[in-house]
C-alpha cells in the first residue's frame, strides 16, 4: 500500500510573502473579500497552513475565488489544481474519431475525485458557454459546436437547455442532464440538428463526464456518442460560466449566436 507524499505548496507561500502577508493576514483578507463578493468563508490561519504544507491541494470554489481576488493571480498560479485543457479529436481510421493521445489531451486534475472538496453546496445555476469538438468523416474535418446553455440546479442534479438562437449551428438545440458528485459532473447530452443542415435533422445523444475546476467557473472533459456507422466516438467538451443570473434580461442577452 502506497502513501501519498505531501508536497509543500511553495507557490502559494511565495505569493503570500511577496504580498507581505502573514498566514493570519491572508486568512483575514480572504474572509474580507468573501464578504465583499457575497460569498462568506471561514478562512483561518490553520487553513492557510494546510494549503502551504500541501495537506489540502484542492480549495473549495468559494476559497479559490477569494484567493484569486486577494492575490490577483489565477488559481493555477498558486500551486493548486491546474485547469483541464481542451483536448483535440482525430480521425480513427474507420469513419469515426477519438481523443488525441498527444500532450494536448485532457490532463488529470492534481487531486483525485475521491479526495476533492467540491460539494453540491456549490450552485452551478446560470448561463454557461458550451463548447465541444467533433470530427466529420464525410467532410474530413474537425468542427466545433457552441451553445449558450442555461443550467438549473436542484440538489445534485443539473438540467441544461440551450437558449433560443444561441447555437453556432442554427436550429440545433442542446439538452444536458447531469449529476454532480464532488468535483465530477456526469450525465447525458442530446442534440437535435437542423432539418435543413448538413445532418438533415438527425438526433444525436450520448454520455458526458467533466471535472470542475477549483473556481467552479469551468468544467472540462469528454463526450461519447455513436457515429453514422454506429461506432462509438469521443471528443472534448467544456462549459464556461458566463453569468450566474438566470433572469429574463440575462437570458435574452445570451439568446444569440456564440462567437
Amino acid at each position: 500500500m502506497t502513501t501519498a507524499v505531501q508536497v509543500p505548496n511553495d507557490a502559494l507561500r511565495a505569493v503570500r510573502i511577496g504580498l507581505r502577508m502573514s498566514q493570519e493576514d491572508l486568512a483575514k483578507a480572504l474572509r474580507r473579500v468573501g464578504e465583499e463578493l457575497g460569498e462568506p468563508n471561514e478562512a483561518s490561519k490553520r487553513l492557510v497552513q494546510r494549503w502551504e504544507a500541501g495537506v489540502s491541494r484542492s480549495p473549495r470554489p468559494v476559497y479559490a475565488r477569494a484567493l484569486e481576488q486577494v492575490t490577483g493571480r489565477p488559481i493555477e498560479a498558486l500551486g493548486f489544481a491546474l485547469p483541464v485543457p481542451m483536448a483535440r479529436v482525430h480521425d480513427d481510421g474507420s469513419g469515426g474519431h477519438d481523443m488525441d493521445a498527444s500532450s494536448e489531451g485532457v490532463a488529470p486534475a492534481s487531486g483525485t475525485p475521491q479526495t476533492a472538496t467540491q460539494s453540491t453546496a456549490e450552485n452551478f445555476s446560470g448561463v454557461w458557454l458550451s463548447r465541444y469538438e467533433f470530427y466529420s468523416s464525410g467532410r474530413d474535418e474537425t468542427y466545433e459546436g457552441r451553445h449558450y446553455v442555461v443550467l438549473v440546479q436542484h440538489g445534485n442534479r443539473l438540467t441544461g437547455r440551450s437558449l433560443p438562437g444561441a447555437s453556432s449551428n442554427p436550429d440545433s438545440p442542446l439538452s444536458l442532464e447531469l449529476t454532480v458528485d464532488r468535483n465530477v459532473v456526469t450525465g447525458s447530452w442530446t442534440e437535435q440538428t437542423a432539418s435543413d443542415g448538413y445532418y438533415q435533422g438527425a438526433r444525436y445523444h450520448g454520455a458526458i463526464q467533466m471535472l470542475v475546476e477549483p473556481t467552479g467557473r469551468r468544467m472540462a472533459g469528454k463526450w461519447a456518442g455513436f457515429g453514422k456507422d454506429f461506432d462509438v466516438n469521443t471528443g472534448p467538451w467544456e462549459l464556461r460560466l458566463m453569468d450566474t443570473s438566470t433572469s429574463k434580461a440575462t437570458l435574452e442577452r445570451y439568446s444569440t449566436q456564440p462567437r
